[in-house]
Protein backbone atom coordinates (compact mmCIF):
# COMPACT_ATOMS: atom_id res chain seq x y z
CA UNK A 1 0.00 0.00 0.00
CA UNK A 2 3.11 2.71 0.94
CA UNK A 3 4.71 1.90 -2.38
CA UNK A 4 1.42 2.03 -4.30
CA UNK A 5 1.10 5.53 -2.61
CA UNK A 6 4.22 6.66 -3.48
CA UNK A 7 4.43 5.85 -7.08
CA UNK A 8 0.91 7.56 -6.98
CA UNK A 9 2.27 10.52 -5.89
CA UNK A 10 5.54 10.65 -8.00
CA UNK A 11 3.38 9.57 -11.20
CA UNK A 12 1.19 12.89 -10.69
CA UNK A 13 5.01 14.61 -11.13
CA UNK A 14 5.04 14.11 -14.64
CA UNK A 15 1.92 12.98 -16.64
CA UNK A 16 0.19 15.46 -18.92
CA UNK A 17 -2.58 14.71 -21.53
CA UNK A 18 -2.30 16.15 -25.21
CA UNK A 19 -6.07 16.02 -26.60
CA UNK A 20 -5.72 15.88 -30.53
CA UNK A 21 -8.20 18.05 -32.24
CA UNK A 22 -10.28 14.54 -33.87
CA UNK A 23 -10.42 13.65 -29.93
CA UNK A 24 -12.02 17.19 -29.05
CA UNK A 25 -14.59 16.65 -31.98
CA UNK A 26 -15.90 13.20 -30.75
CA UNK A 27 -16.24 14.12 -27.09
CA UNK A 28 -18.83 17.08 -28.03
CA UNK A 29 -20.74 13.76 -28.94
CA UNK A 30 -21.45 13.26 -25.72
CA UNK A 31 -23.72 15.15 -23.96
CA UNK A 32 -22.73 15.67 -20.39
CA UNK A 33 -25.09 16.84 -17.09
CA UNK A 34 -23.41 17.81 -14.24
CA UNK A 35 -24.66 19.09 -10.98
CA UNK A 36 -24.92 22.79 -12.68
CA UNK A 37 -28.08 21.56 -13.73
CA UNK A 38 -29.48 19.68 -11.17
CA UNK A 39 -33.05 20.97 -10.15
CA UNK A 40 -33.83 18.92 -6.87
CA UNK A 41 -32.28 15.95 -5.05
CA UNK A 42 -34.20 13.92 -2.47
CA UNK A 43 -32.46 10.95 -0.89
CA UNK A 44 -34.22 8.43 1.66
CA UNK A 45 -31.65 7.06 4.11
CA UNK A 46 -32.67 3.62 5.71
CA UNK A 47 -30.65 2.20 8.56
CA UNK A 48 -28.94 -0.43 6.58
CA UNK A 49 -26.12 0.99 4.47
CA UNK A 50 -28.77 1.86 1.83
CA UNK A 51 -30.46 4.59 0.63
CA UNK A 52 -32.42 5.65 -2.52
CA UNK A 53 -31.39 8.86 -4.35
CA UNK A 54 -34.14 10.73 -6.85
CA UNK A 55 -31.74 13.25 -8.91
CA UNK A 56 -33.77 15.67 -10.78
CA UNK A 57 -32.42 17.75 -14.01
CA UNK A 58 -33.00 19.88 -16.90
CA UNK A 59 -31.44 19.27 -20.06
CA UNK A 60 -32.25 20.77 -23.83
CA UNK A 61 -31.31 18.13 -25.90
CA UNK A 62 -31.45 17.26 -29.69
CA UNK A 63 -33.47 15.07 -31.17
CA UNK A 64 -32.10 11.43 -32.27
CA UNK A 65 -29.59 9.06 -30.39
CA UNK A 66 -28.37 10.60 -27.55
CA UNK A 67 -25.19 9.74 -25.36
CA UNK A 68 -25.75 11.39 -22.47
CA UNK A 69 -22.91 10.99 -19.52
CA UNK A 70 -24.89 11.67 -15.94
CA UNK A 71 -22.05 12.93 -13.99
CA UNK A 72 -22.37 13.58 -10.13
CA UNK A 73 -23.81 10.12 -9.18
CA UNK A 74 -23.11 8.25 -6.66
CA UNK A 75 -19.70 6.18 -6.76
CA UNK A 76 -21.53 3.56 -4.79
CA UNK A 77 -24.59 2.90 -6.62
CA UNK A 78 -26.39 0.13 -7.67
CA UNK A 79 -26.58 0.89 -11.42
CA UNK A 80 -29.12 -2.03 -11.55
CA UNK A 81 -31.06 -0.52 -9.74
CA UNK A 82 -31.42 2.63 -11.85
CA UNK A 83 -34.12 3.95 -13.65
CA UNK A 84 -34.50 7.06 -16.27
CA UNK A 85 -37.42 9.06 -16.14
CA UNK A 86 -38.33 11.64 -18.88
CA UNK A 87 -41.25 12.51 -21.57
CA UNK A 88 -39.94 11.67 -24.75
CA UNK A 89 -36.82 9.37 -24.06
CA UNK A 90 -36.07 6.51 -24.38
CA UNK A 91 -33.46 4.08 -22.43
CA UNK A 92 -31.29 2.07 -25.26
CA UNK A 93 -28.39 1.09 -23.20
CA UNK A 94 -26.76 2.31 -20.10
CA UNK A 95 -23.41 2.09 -18.22
CA UNK A 96 -22.02 2.69 -14.81
CA UNK A 97 -18.31 3.86 -15.55
CA UNK A 98 -16.29 3.95 -12.06
CA UNK A 99 -13.01 3.39 -12.97
CA UNK A 100 -11.72 6.90 -11.98
CA UNK A 101 -9.06 8.75 -13.62
CA UNK A 102 -5.81 8.79 -11.57
CA UNK A 103 -2.05 8.35 -12.51
CA UNK A 104 -2.18 4.73 -11.97
CA UNK A 105 -5.30 4.18 -13.60
CA UNK A 106 -4.13 5.97 -16.88
CA UNK A 107 -1.16 3.84 -17.03
CA UNK A 108 -2.97 0.73 -16.99
CA UNK A 109 -4.72 2.04 -19.49
CA UNK A 110 -1.97 2.56 -22.01
CA UNK A 111 0.31 -0.44 -21.18
CA UNK A 112 1.24 -1.33 -24.90
CA UNK A 113 0.54 1.94 -26.26
CA UNK A 114 2.89 5.13 -26.89
CA UNK A 115 3.21 7.39 -25.00
CA UNK A 116 6.07 10.35 -25.22
CA UNK A 117 8.61 10.97 -22.51
CA UNK A 118 9.43 14.59 -21.99
CA UNK A 119 12.64 15.68 -20.38
CA UNK A 120 13.95 19.30 -19.80
CA UNK A 121 17.53 19.67 -20.22
CA UNK A 122 19.42 20.78 -16.52
CA UNK A 123 21.35 23.77 -17.93
CA UNK A 124 19.52 24.62 -20.80
CA UNK A 125 15.68 24.29 -20.07
CA UNK A 126 15.23 23.29 -23.36
CA UNK A 127 13.00 20.13 -23.41
CA UNK A 128 12.89 17.39 -26.07
CA UNK A 129 10.23 14.64 -26.53
CA UNK A 130 11.00 10.94 -27.24
CA UNK A 131 8.13 8.56 -28.09
CA UNK A 132 8.06 5.04 -26.05
CA UNK A 133 5.85 1.95 -25.60
CA UNK A 134 4.26 1.14 -21.79
CA UNK A 135 5.61 -2.28 -21.08
CA UNK A 136 4.28 -2.37 -17.66
CA UNK A 137 2.25 -0.73 -14.66
CA UNK A 138 2.68 -2.64 -12.09
CA UNK A 139 4.90 -1.20 -8.71
CA UNK A 140 6.49 1.62 -11.18
CA UNK A 141 6.63 2.08 -15.22
CA UNK A 142 8.67 -0.03 -17.87
CA UNK A 143 9.11 1.57 -21.11
CA UNK A 144 10.58 0.27 -24.35
CA UNK A 145 12.07 3.11 -26.12
CA UNK A 146 13.79 2.34 -29.88
CA UNK A 147 17.03 1.45 -28.76
CA UNK A 148 16.65 0.54 -25.54
CA UNK A 149 14.00 -0.46 -22.20
CA UNK A 150 14.29 1.58 -19.26
CA UNK A 151 12.34 2.34 -15.98
CA UNK A 152 12.17 4.87 -13.38
CA UNK A 153 12.22 7.69 -16.17
CA UNK A 154 12.90 10.93 -15.38
CA UNK A 155 10.96 13.45 -16.94
CA UNK A 156 7.19 13.48 -17.85
CA UNK A 157 5.18 11.33 -19.45
CA UNK A 158 2.35 12.50 -22.50
CA UNK A 159 -0.55 10.96 -23.25
CA UNK A 160 -2.34 11.55 -26.98
CA UNK A 161 -5.82 11.39 -25.57
CA UNK A 162 -7.87 10.49 -22.46
CA UNK A 163 -9.42 6.66 -22.48
CA UNK A 164 -12.92 6.99 -23.23
CA UNK A 165 -13.83 4.74 -20.60
CA UNK A 166 -11.88 6.44 -18.12
CA UNK A 167 -13.52 9.61 -15.87
CA UNK A 168 -12.69 11.27 -13.05
CA UNK A 169 -15.84 11.20 -11.55
CA UNK A 170 -18.72 8.27 -11.37
CA UNK A 171 -20.60 8.75 -14.39
CA UNK A 172 -23.92 7.15 -15.66
CA UNK A 173 -23.22 6.82 -19.17
CA UNK A 174 -26.72 6.00 -20.89
CA UNK A 175 -27.96 5.80 -24.55
CA UNK A 176 -31.13 7.39 -25.15
CA UNK A 177 -33.11 8.02 -28.31
CA UNK A 178 -35.04 11.16 -28.37
CA UNK A 179 -38.41 12.10 -29.92
CA UNK A 180 -37.92 15.89 -30.83
CA UNK A 181 -35.45 18.65 -29.83
CA UNK A 182 -36.09 20.54 -26.74
CA UNK A 183 -36.18 21.32 -22.60
CA UNK A 184 -36.31 17.97 -20.88
CA UNK A 185 -36.93 17.85 -17.00
CA UNK A 186 -35.72 14.23 -16.13
CA UNK A 187 -35.19 11.96 -13.01
CA UNK A 188 -32.68 9.33 -12.20
CA UNK A 189 -33.41 7.31 -9.05
CA UNK A 190 -31.35 4.69 -7.67
CA UNK A 191 -30.21 2.49 -4.42
CA UNK A 192 -26.55 3.30 -3.60
CA UNK A 193 -24.45 1.96 -0.57
CA UNK A 194 -21.99 4.67 1.05
CA UNK A 195 -24.99 6.58 3.31
CA UNK A 196 -26.21 5.78 6.52
CA UNK A 197 -27.90 7.02 9.68
CA UNK A 198 -28.11 6.24 13.36
CA UNK A 199 -30.30 7.81 15.90
CA UNK A 200 -28.33 9.15 18.91
CA UNK A 201 -30.00 10.15 22.45
CA UNK A 202 -28.56 12.90 25.40
CA UNK A 203 -30.67 12.45 28.33
CA UNK A 204 -30.24 14.53 31.12
CA UNK A 205 -31.66 13.29 34.76
CA UNK A 206 -33.36 16.23 37.24
CA UNK A 207 -31.37 16.50 40.81
CA UNK A 208 -33.87 13.34 42.63
CA UNK A 209 -33.94 11.16 39.09
CA UNK A 210 -37.60 11.52 39.31
CA UNK A 211 -37.39 12.80 35.41
CA UNK A 212 -35.40 13.22 32.47
CA UNK A 213 -34.96 16.26 29.70
CA UNK A 214 -34.39 14.10 25.91
CA UNK A 215 -32.50 15.35 23.13
CA UNK A 216 -32.46 13.08 20.09
CA UNK A 217 -30.35 13.58 17.07
CA UNK A 218 -30.01 11.83 13.60
CA UNK A 219 -26.09 11.23 12.42
CA UNK A 220 -25.67 10.87 9.04
CA UNK A 221 -22.79 9.61 7.54
CA UNK A 222 -21.75 10.11 3.88
CA UNK A 223 -19.19 8.03 2.12
CA UNK A 224 -20.91 7.78 -1.43
CA UNK A 225 -18.33 9.98 -3.59
CA UNK A 226 -20.48 12.65 -4.32
CA UNK A 227 -22.82 15.65 -2.40
CA UNK A 228 -26.31 16.02 -2.71
CA UNK A 229 -26.72 19.66 -1.95
CA UNK A 230 -29.86 21.09 -0.21
CA UNK A 231 -31.92 17.82 -0.48
CA UNK A 232 -35.24 17.13 0.79
CA UNK A 233 -34.42 14.38 3.09
CA UNK A 234 -36.08 11.86 4.41
CA UNK A 235 -35.29 8.38 6.85
CA UNK A 236 -36.82 5.16 7.12
CA UNK A 237 -36.66 3.44 10.71
CA UNK A 238 -37.32 -0.27 10.42
CA UNK A 239 -35.28 -3.94 9.59
CA UNK A 240 -35.80 -4.25 5.82
CA UNK A 241 -35.36 -7.39 4.14
CA UNK A 242 -33.07 -7.28 1.28
CA UNK A 243 -31.30 -10.32 -1.04
CA UNK A 244 -27.76 -11.47 -0.45
CA UNK A 245 -25.79 -12.12 -3.51
CA UNK A 246 -25.17 -15.61 -4.15
CA UNK A 247 -20.96 -14.96 -4.07
CA UNK A 248 -19.56 -12.45 -2.05
CA UNK A 249 -16.11 -11.00 -3.38
CA UNK A 250 -14.64 -8.62 -1.07
CA UNK A 251 -13.95 -5.13 -2.08
CA UNK A 252 -11.47 -2.99 -1.41
CA UNK A 253 -11.10 -1.30 2.13
CA UNK A 254 -10.74 2.63 1.66
CA UNK A 255 -10.19 4.09 4.81
CA UNK A 256 -11.97 7.34 4.35
CA UNK A 257 -11.50 10.84 6.61
CA UNK A 258 -15.19 11.82 7.46
CA UNK A 259 -15.55 15.66 8.71
CA UNK A 260 -18.32 15.99 11.31
CA UNK A 261 -20.58 18.96 11.80
CA UNK A 262 -23.32 19.98 14.43
CA UNK A 263 -26.42 21.56 12.25
CA UNK A 264 -28.46 23.87 15.02
CA UNK A 265 -31.34 22.21 17.05
CA UNK A 266 -34.34 22.50 15.45
CA UNK A 267 -38.06 21.39 16.00
CA UNK A 268 -38.75 17.77 16.20
CA UNK A 269 -38.62 15.88 12.68
CA UNK A 270 -42.12 15.15 11.37
CA UNK A 271 -42.62 11.36 11.30
CA UNK A 272 -45.69 9.12 9.72
CA UNK A 273 -46.11 5.12 9.26
CA UNK A 274 -45.10 4.26 6.02
CA UNK A 275 -45.61 0.26 5.11
CA UNK A 276 -44.70 -1.86 8.87
CA UNK A 277 -41.93 1.28 9.04
CA UNK A 278 -41.52 4.79 10.07
CA UNK A 279 -40.86 7.84 8.13
CA UNK A 280 -38.92 10.63 9.44
CA UNK A 281 -39.07 13.85 7.22
CA UNK A 282 -36.41 16.65 7.80
CA UNK A 283 -38.64 19.97 7.53
CA UNK A 284 -35.98 21.54 5.37
CA UNK A 285 -33.38 21.24 2.89
CA UNK A 286 -29.42 20.47 4.22
CA UNK A 287 -27.00 19.46 2.31
CA UNK A 288 -25.29 16.07 2.64
CA UNK A 289 -21.48 16.81 1.72
CA UNK A 290 -19.17 13.61 0.72
CA UNK A 291 -17.02 12.27 3.19
CA UNK A 292 -19.01 14.11 5.96
CA UNK A 293 -21.24 13.34 9.54
CA UNK A 294 -22.96 15.98 10.19
CA UNK A 295 -26.33 15.66 12.68
CA UNK A 296 -30.34 16.93 12.32
CA UNK A 297 -32.32 17.01 15.33
CA UNK A 298 -34.65 14.36 15.18
CA UNK A 299 -36.94 15.55 18.93
CA UNK A 300 -36.66 17.44 21.65
CA UNK A 301 -38.95 16.97 25.17
CA UNK A 302 -38.48 17.80 28.52
CA UNK A 303 -39.59 16.70 32.26
CA UNK A 304 -40.37 13.04 31.05
CA UNK A 305 -41.17 10.99 33.74
CA UNK A 306 -38.84 8.40 34.94
CA UNK A 307 -38.27 5.31 37.56
CA UNK A 308 -34.68 4.46 38.69
CA UNK A 309 -33.94 1.00 39.88
CA UNK A 310 -31.40 -1.12 41.62
CA UNK A 311 -31.59 -4.66 40.12
CA UNK A 312 -29.08 -7.66 41.30
CA UNK A 313 -29.56 -10.59 39.06
CA UNK A 314 -28.88 -14.11 39.77
CA UNK A 315 -27.86 -17.16 37.95
CA UNK A 316 -29.29 -20.46 37.45
CA UNK A 317 -26.54 -22.88 37.54
CA UNK A 318 -26.29 -23.03 41.85
CA UNK A 319 -29.74 -24.75 42.06
CA UNK A 320 -28.63 -27.55 40.60
CA UNK A 321 -25.63 -28.69 42.88
CA UNK A 322 -24.41 -28.12 46.23
CA UNK A 323 -22.45 -24.94 46.76
CA UNK A 324 -20.81 -23.22 49.60
CA UNK A 325 -20.18 -19.18 49.37
CA UNK A 326 -21.63 -18.21 45.75
CA UNK A 327 -20.19 -14.84 45.47
CA UNK A 328 -18.71 -12.01 48.58
CA UNK A 329 -19.35 -9.00 46.40
CA UNK A 330 -22.10 -8.96 44.24
CA UNK A 331 -22.97 -6.19 41.75
CA UNK A 332 -25.97 -3.97 41.94
CA UNK A 333 -26.51 -2.82 38.68
CA UNK A 334 -28.52 1.02 38.07
CA UNK A 335 -31.58 0.71 35.91
CA UNK A 336 -33.99 3.85 34.32
CA UNK A 337 -37.25 3.28 33.00
CA UNK A 338 -38.89 5.50 30.77
CA UNK A 339 -42.65 4.97 29.12
CA UNK A 340 -43.22 6.23 25.82
CA UNK A 341 -46.21 7.86 26.24
CA UNK A 342 -47.84 11.39 25.38
CA UNK A 343 -48.71 11.83 28.56
CA UNK A 344 -44.84 11.26 29.75
CA UNK A 345 -44.17 14.67 27.10
CA UNK A 346 -43.05 11.84 24.39
CA UNK A 347 -45.38 9.29 22.92
CA UNK A 348 -43.44 9.06 19.04
CA UNK A 349 -41.80 6.12 17.55
CA UNK A 350 -37.92 6.09 18.66
CA UNK A 351 -35.18 4.25 16.24
CA UNK A 352 -32.66 2.46 17.48
CA UNK A 353 -29.60 4.30 18.85
CA UNK A 354 -27.45 5.12 21.65
CA UNK A 355 -29.08 6.82 24.50
CA UNK A 356 -26.02 9.05 26.72
CA UNK A 357 -26.95 9.98 30.07
CA UNK A 358 -25.91 13.25 31.91
CA UNK A 359 -26.79 14.95 35.19
CA UNK A 360 -25.53 18.20 37.15
CA UNK A 361 -23.06 17.28 39.89
CA UNK A 362 -23.36 20.02 42.92
CA UNK A 363 -21.40 23.00 41.18
CA UNK A 364 -23.93 22.57 38.46
CA UNK A 365 -21.77 21.32 35.88
CA UNK A 366 -22.97 18.31 33.29
CA UNK A 367 -21.44 14.77 34.18
CA UNK A 368 -21.61 11.64 32.22
CA UNK A 369 -23.27 8.38 33.73
CA UNK A 370 -23.77 5.94 31.34
CA UNK A 371 -25.32 5.10 28.21
CA UNK A 372 -26.97 2.16 26.75
CA UNK A 373 -28.43 1.13 23.24
CA UNK A 374 -32.26 0.77 22.68
CA UNK A 375 -34.15 -1.09 19.69
CA UNK A 376 -36.74 0.20 17.49
CA UNK A 377 -39.09 1.14 19.56
CA UNK A 378 -42.89 2.18 18.92
CA UNK A 379 -45.44 4.34 21.30
CA UNK A 380 -46.48 2.94 24.23
CA UNK A 381 -43.79 1.00 24.97
CA UNK A 382 -41.23 0.61 27.44
CA UNK A 383 -37.34 1.99 27.85
CA UNK A 384 -35.22 0.58 30.13
CA UNK A 385 -31.14 1.60 30.16
CA UNK A 386 -28.53 0.27 32.20
CA UNK A 387 -26.23 3.26 33.30
CA UNK A 388 -23.66 1.13 35.30
CA UNK A 389 -23.43 -0.99 39.01
CA UNK A 390 -24.05 1.19 42.04
CA UNK A 391 -20.87 1.95 44.33
CA UNK A 392 -21.98 2.05 47.32
CA UNK A 393 -24.73 -1.30 46.93
CA UNK A 394 -23.11 -4.87 47.07
CA UNK A 395 -24.45 -8.31 48.02
CA UNK A 396 -23.27 -11.52 48.60
CA UNK A 397 -25.12 -14.83 48.31
CA UNK A 398 -23.84 -18.29 49.73
CA UNK A 399 -26.02 -21.71 49.99
CA UNK A 400 -27.26 -22.89 53.38
CA UNK A 401 -28.69 -25.92 52.33
CA UNK A 402 -29.02 -28.44 49.44
CA UNK A 403 -30.56 -31.79 49.34
CA UNK A 404 -31.58 -33.94 46.68
CA UNK A 405 -34.57 -35.77 47.54
CA UNK A 406 -35.17 -38.11 44.74
CA UNK A 407 -34.39 -39.03 41.20
CA UNK A 408 -32.03 -41.44 38.88
CA UNK A 409 -32.37 -40.38 35.86
CA UNK A 410 -31.14 -37.65 33.69
CA UNK A 411 -35.20 -35.71 33.71
CA UNK A 412 -36.37 -37.21 37.17
CA UNK A 413 -34.62 -35.10 40.05
CA UNK A 414 -36.12 -33.42 42.68
CA UNK A 415 -33.59 -30.97 44.54
CA UNK A 416 -34.56 -28.78 48.00
CA UNK A 417 -31.76 -25.48 47.59
CA UNK A 418 -31.62 -22.79 50.53
CA UNK A 419 -29.89 -19.69 50.29
CA UNK A 420 -29.29 -16.27 52.45
CA UNK A 421 -28.23 -13.27 50.36
CA UNK A 422 -27.15 -9.88 51.96
CA UNK A 423 -27.62 -6.70 50.70
CA UNK A 424 -25.47 -3.59 51.84
CA UNK A 425 -26.46 0.29 51.51
CA UNK A 426 -23.20 2.49 52.25
CA UNK A 427 -25.67 5.36 51.07
CA UNK A 428 -27.22 8.36 53.26
CA UNK A 429 -30.50 7.78 52.32
CA UNK A 430 -32.48 3.97 52.45
CA UNK A 431 -32.95 2.11 48.97
CA UNK A 432 -34.97 -0.48 47.44
CA UNK A 433 -33.56 -3.20 45.87
CA UNK A 434 -35.04 -5.74 43.11
CA UNK A 435 -33.62 -9.37 43.17
CA UNK A 436 -34.16 -11.46 40.24
CA UNK A 437 -33.58 -15.00 40.42
CA UNK A 438 -33.73 -17.16 36.90
CA UNK A 439 -34.93 -20.89 38.94
CA UNK A 440 -34.91 -23.78 36.57
CA UNK A 441 -37.40 -26.59 36.29
CA UNK A 442 -40.78 -26.45 38.06
CA UNK A 443 -39.92 -24.91 41.25
CA UNK A 444 -41.62 -23.64 44.10
CA UNK A 445 -40.80 -21.08 47.32
CA UNK A 446 -40.71 -23.11 50.09
CA UNK A 447 -40.07 -20.36 53.06
CA UNK A 448 -38.93 -17.14 52.64
CA UNK A 449 -37.75 -14.02 54.75
CA UNK A 450 -39.51 -11.67 51.93
CA UNK A 451 -42.38 -12.26 49.82
CA UNK A 452 -41.89 -13.07 46.19
CA UNK A 453 -43.84 -12.58 43.05
CA UNK A 454 -43.50 -14.99 40.13
CA UNK A 455 -42.12 -12.94 36.91
CA UNK A 456 -42.47 -15.59 34.65
CA UNK A 457 -42.21 -19.42 34.82
CA UNK A 458 -38.50 -19.19 35.37
CA UNK A 459 -38.12 -15.99 37.23
CA UNK A 460 -38.76 -15.29 41.26
CA UNK A 461 -37.92 -11.75 42.50
CA UNK A 462 -38.07 -10.08 45.34
CA UNK A 463 -38.25 -5.94 46.57
CA UNK A 464 -36.03 -5.60 49.36
CA UNK A 465 -35.64 -2.45 51.47
CA UNK A 466 -32.34 -1.75 53.01
CA UNK A 467 -32.18 1.33 55.31
CA UNK A 468 -29.31 4.05 55.11
CA UNK A 469 -25.83 2.75 56.02
CA UNK A 470 -27.66 -1.09 57.14
CA UNK A 471 -28.00 -4.14 55.58
CA UNK A 472 -30.97 -6.29 54.92
CA UNK A 473 -30.76 -10.30 54.72
CA UNK A 474 -32.92 -12.14 52.07
CA UNK A 475 -33.78 -15.89 52.88
CA UNK A 476 -35.17 -18.37 50.94
CA UNK A 477 -35.60 -22.54 49.91
CA UNK A 478 -36.62 -23.35 47.00
CA UNK A 479 -38.08 -27.18 45.54
CA UNK A 480 -36.80 -27.85 41.72
CA UNK A 481 -37.95 -30.56 39.86
CA UNK A 482 -36.28 -31.78 36.82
Amino acid sequence: MLRKIIMTALALSFFSITMPASAKAATKAEVVSDLSDQTGVAVTIYNQNLALIKDHRHLHLAAGPIKLAFRGVSAKMRPETALFSARGLSVIEQNFEFDLLTPASLLQKYVGRRVEVIRRHPTTGVESREPAEVMSANNGVVLKFADRIESGVPGRLSFPSLPENLRDKPTLTMLLQSQKEGDKDIELSYLSRGLGWQADYVAELNPDDSALNLSGWVTLTNTSGTTYKNAHLQLVAGDLHQVQPEAKFSDDIRRERVYKTMAAAAPNMAQEKMFEYHLYTLGRPTTIADKQSKQVALLQAAAIPCKKEFLLKGSSYYYRQAYGEIDRKLKIGVYVEVENRKQNHLGMPLPKGVVRVYKEDSKGALQFVGEDRIDHTPENESIRLKLGDAFDLTGSKKQTDFKKLSGNGRYNYIYEAAFALKLKNAKAEAVTIKVSEPIPGDWEILSESHKHKKESSSVASWRIQVPAKGESVLTYKARIKF
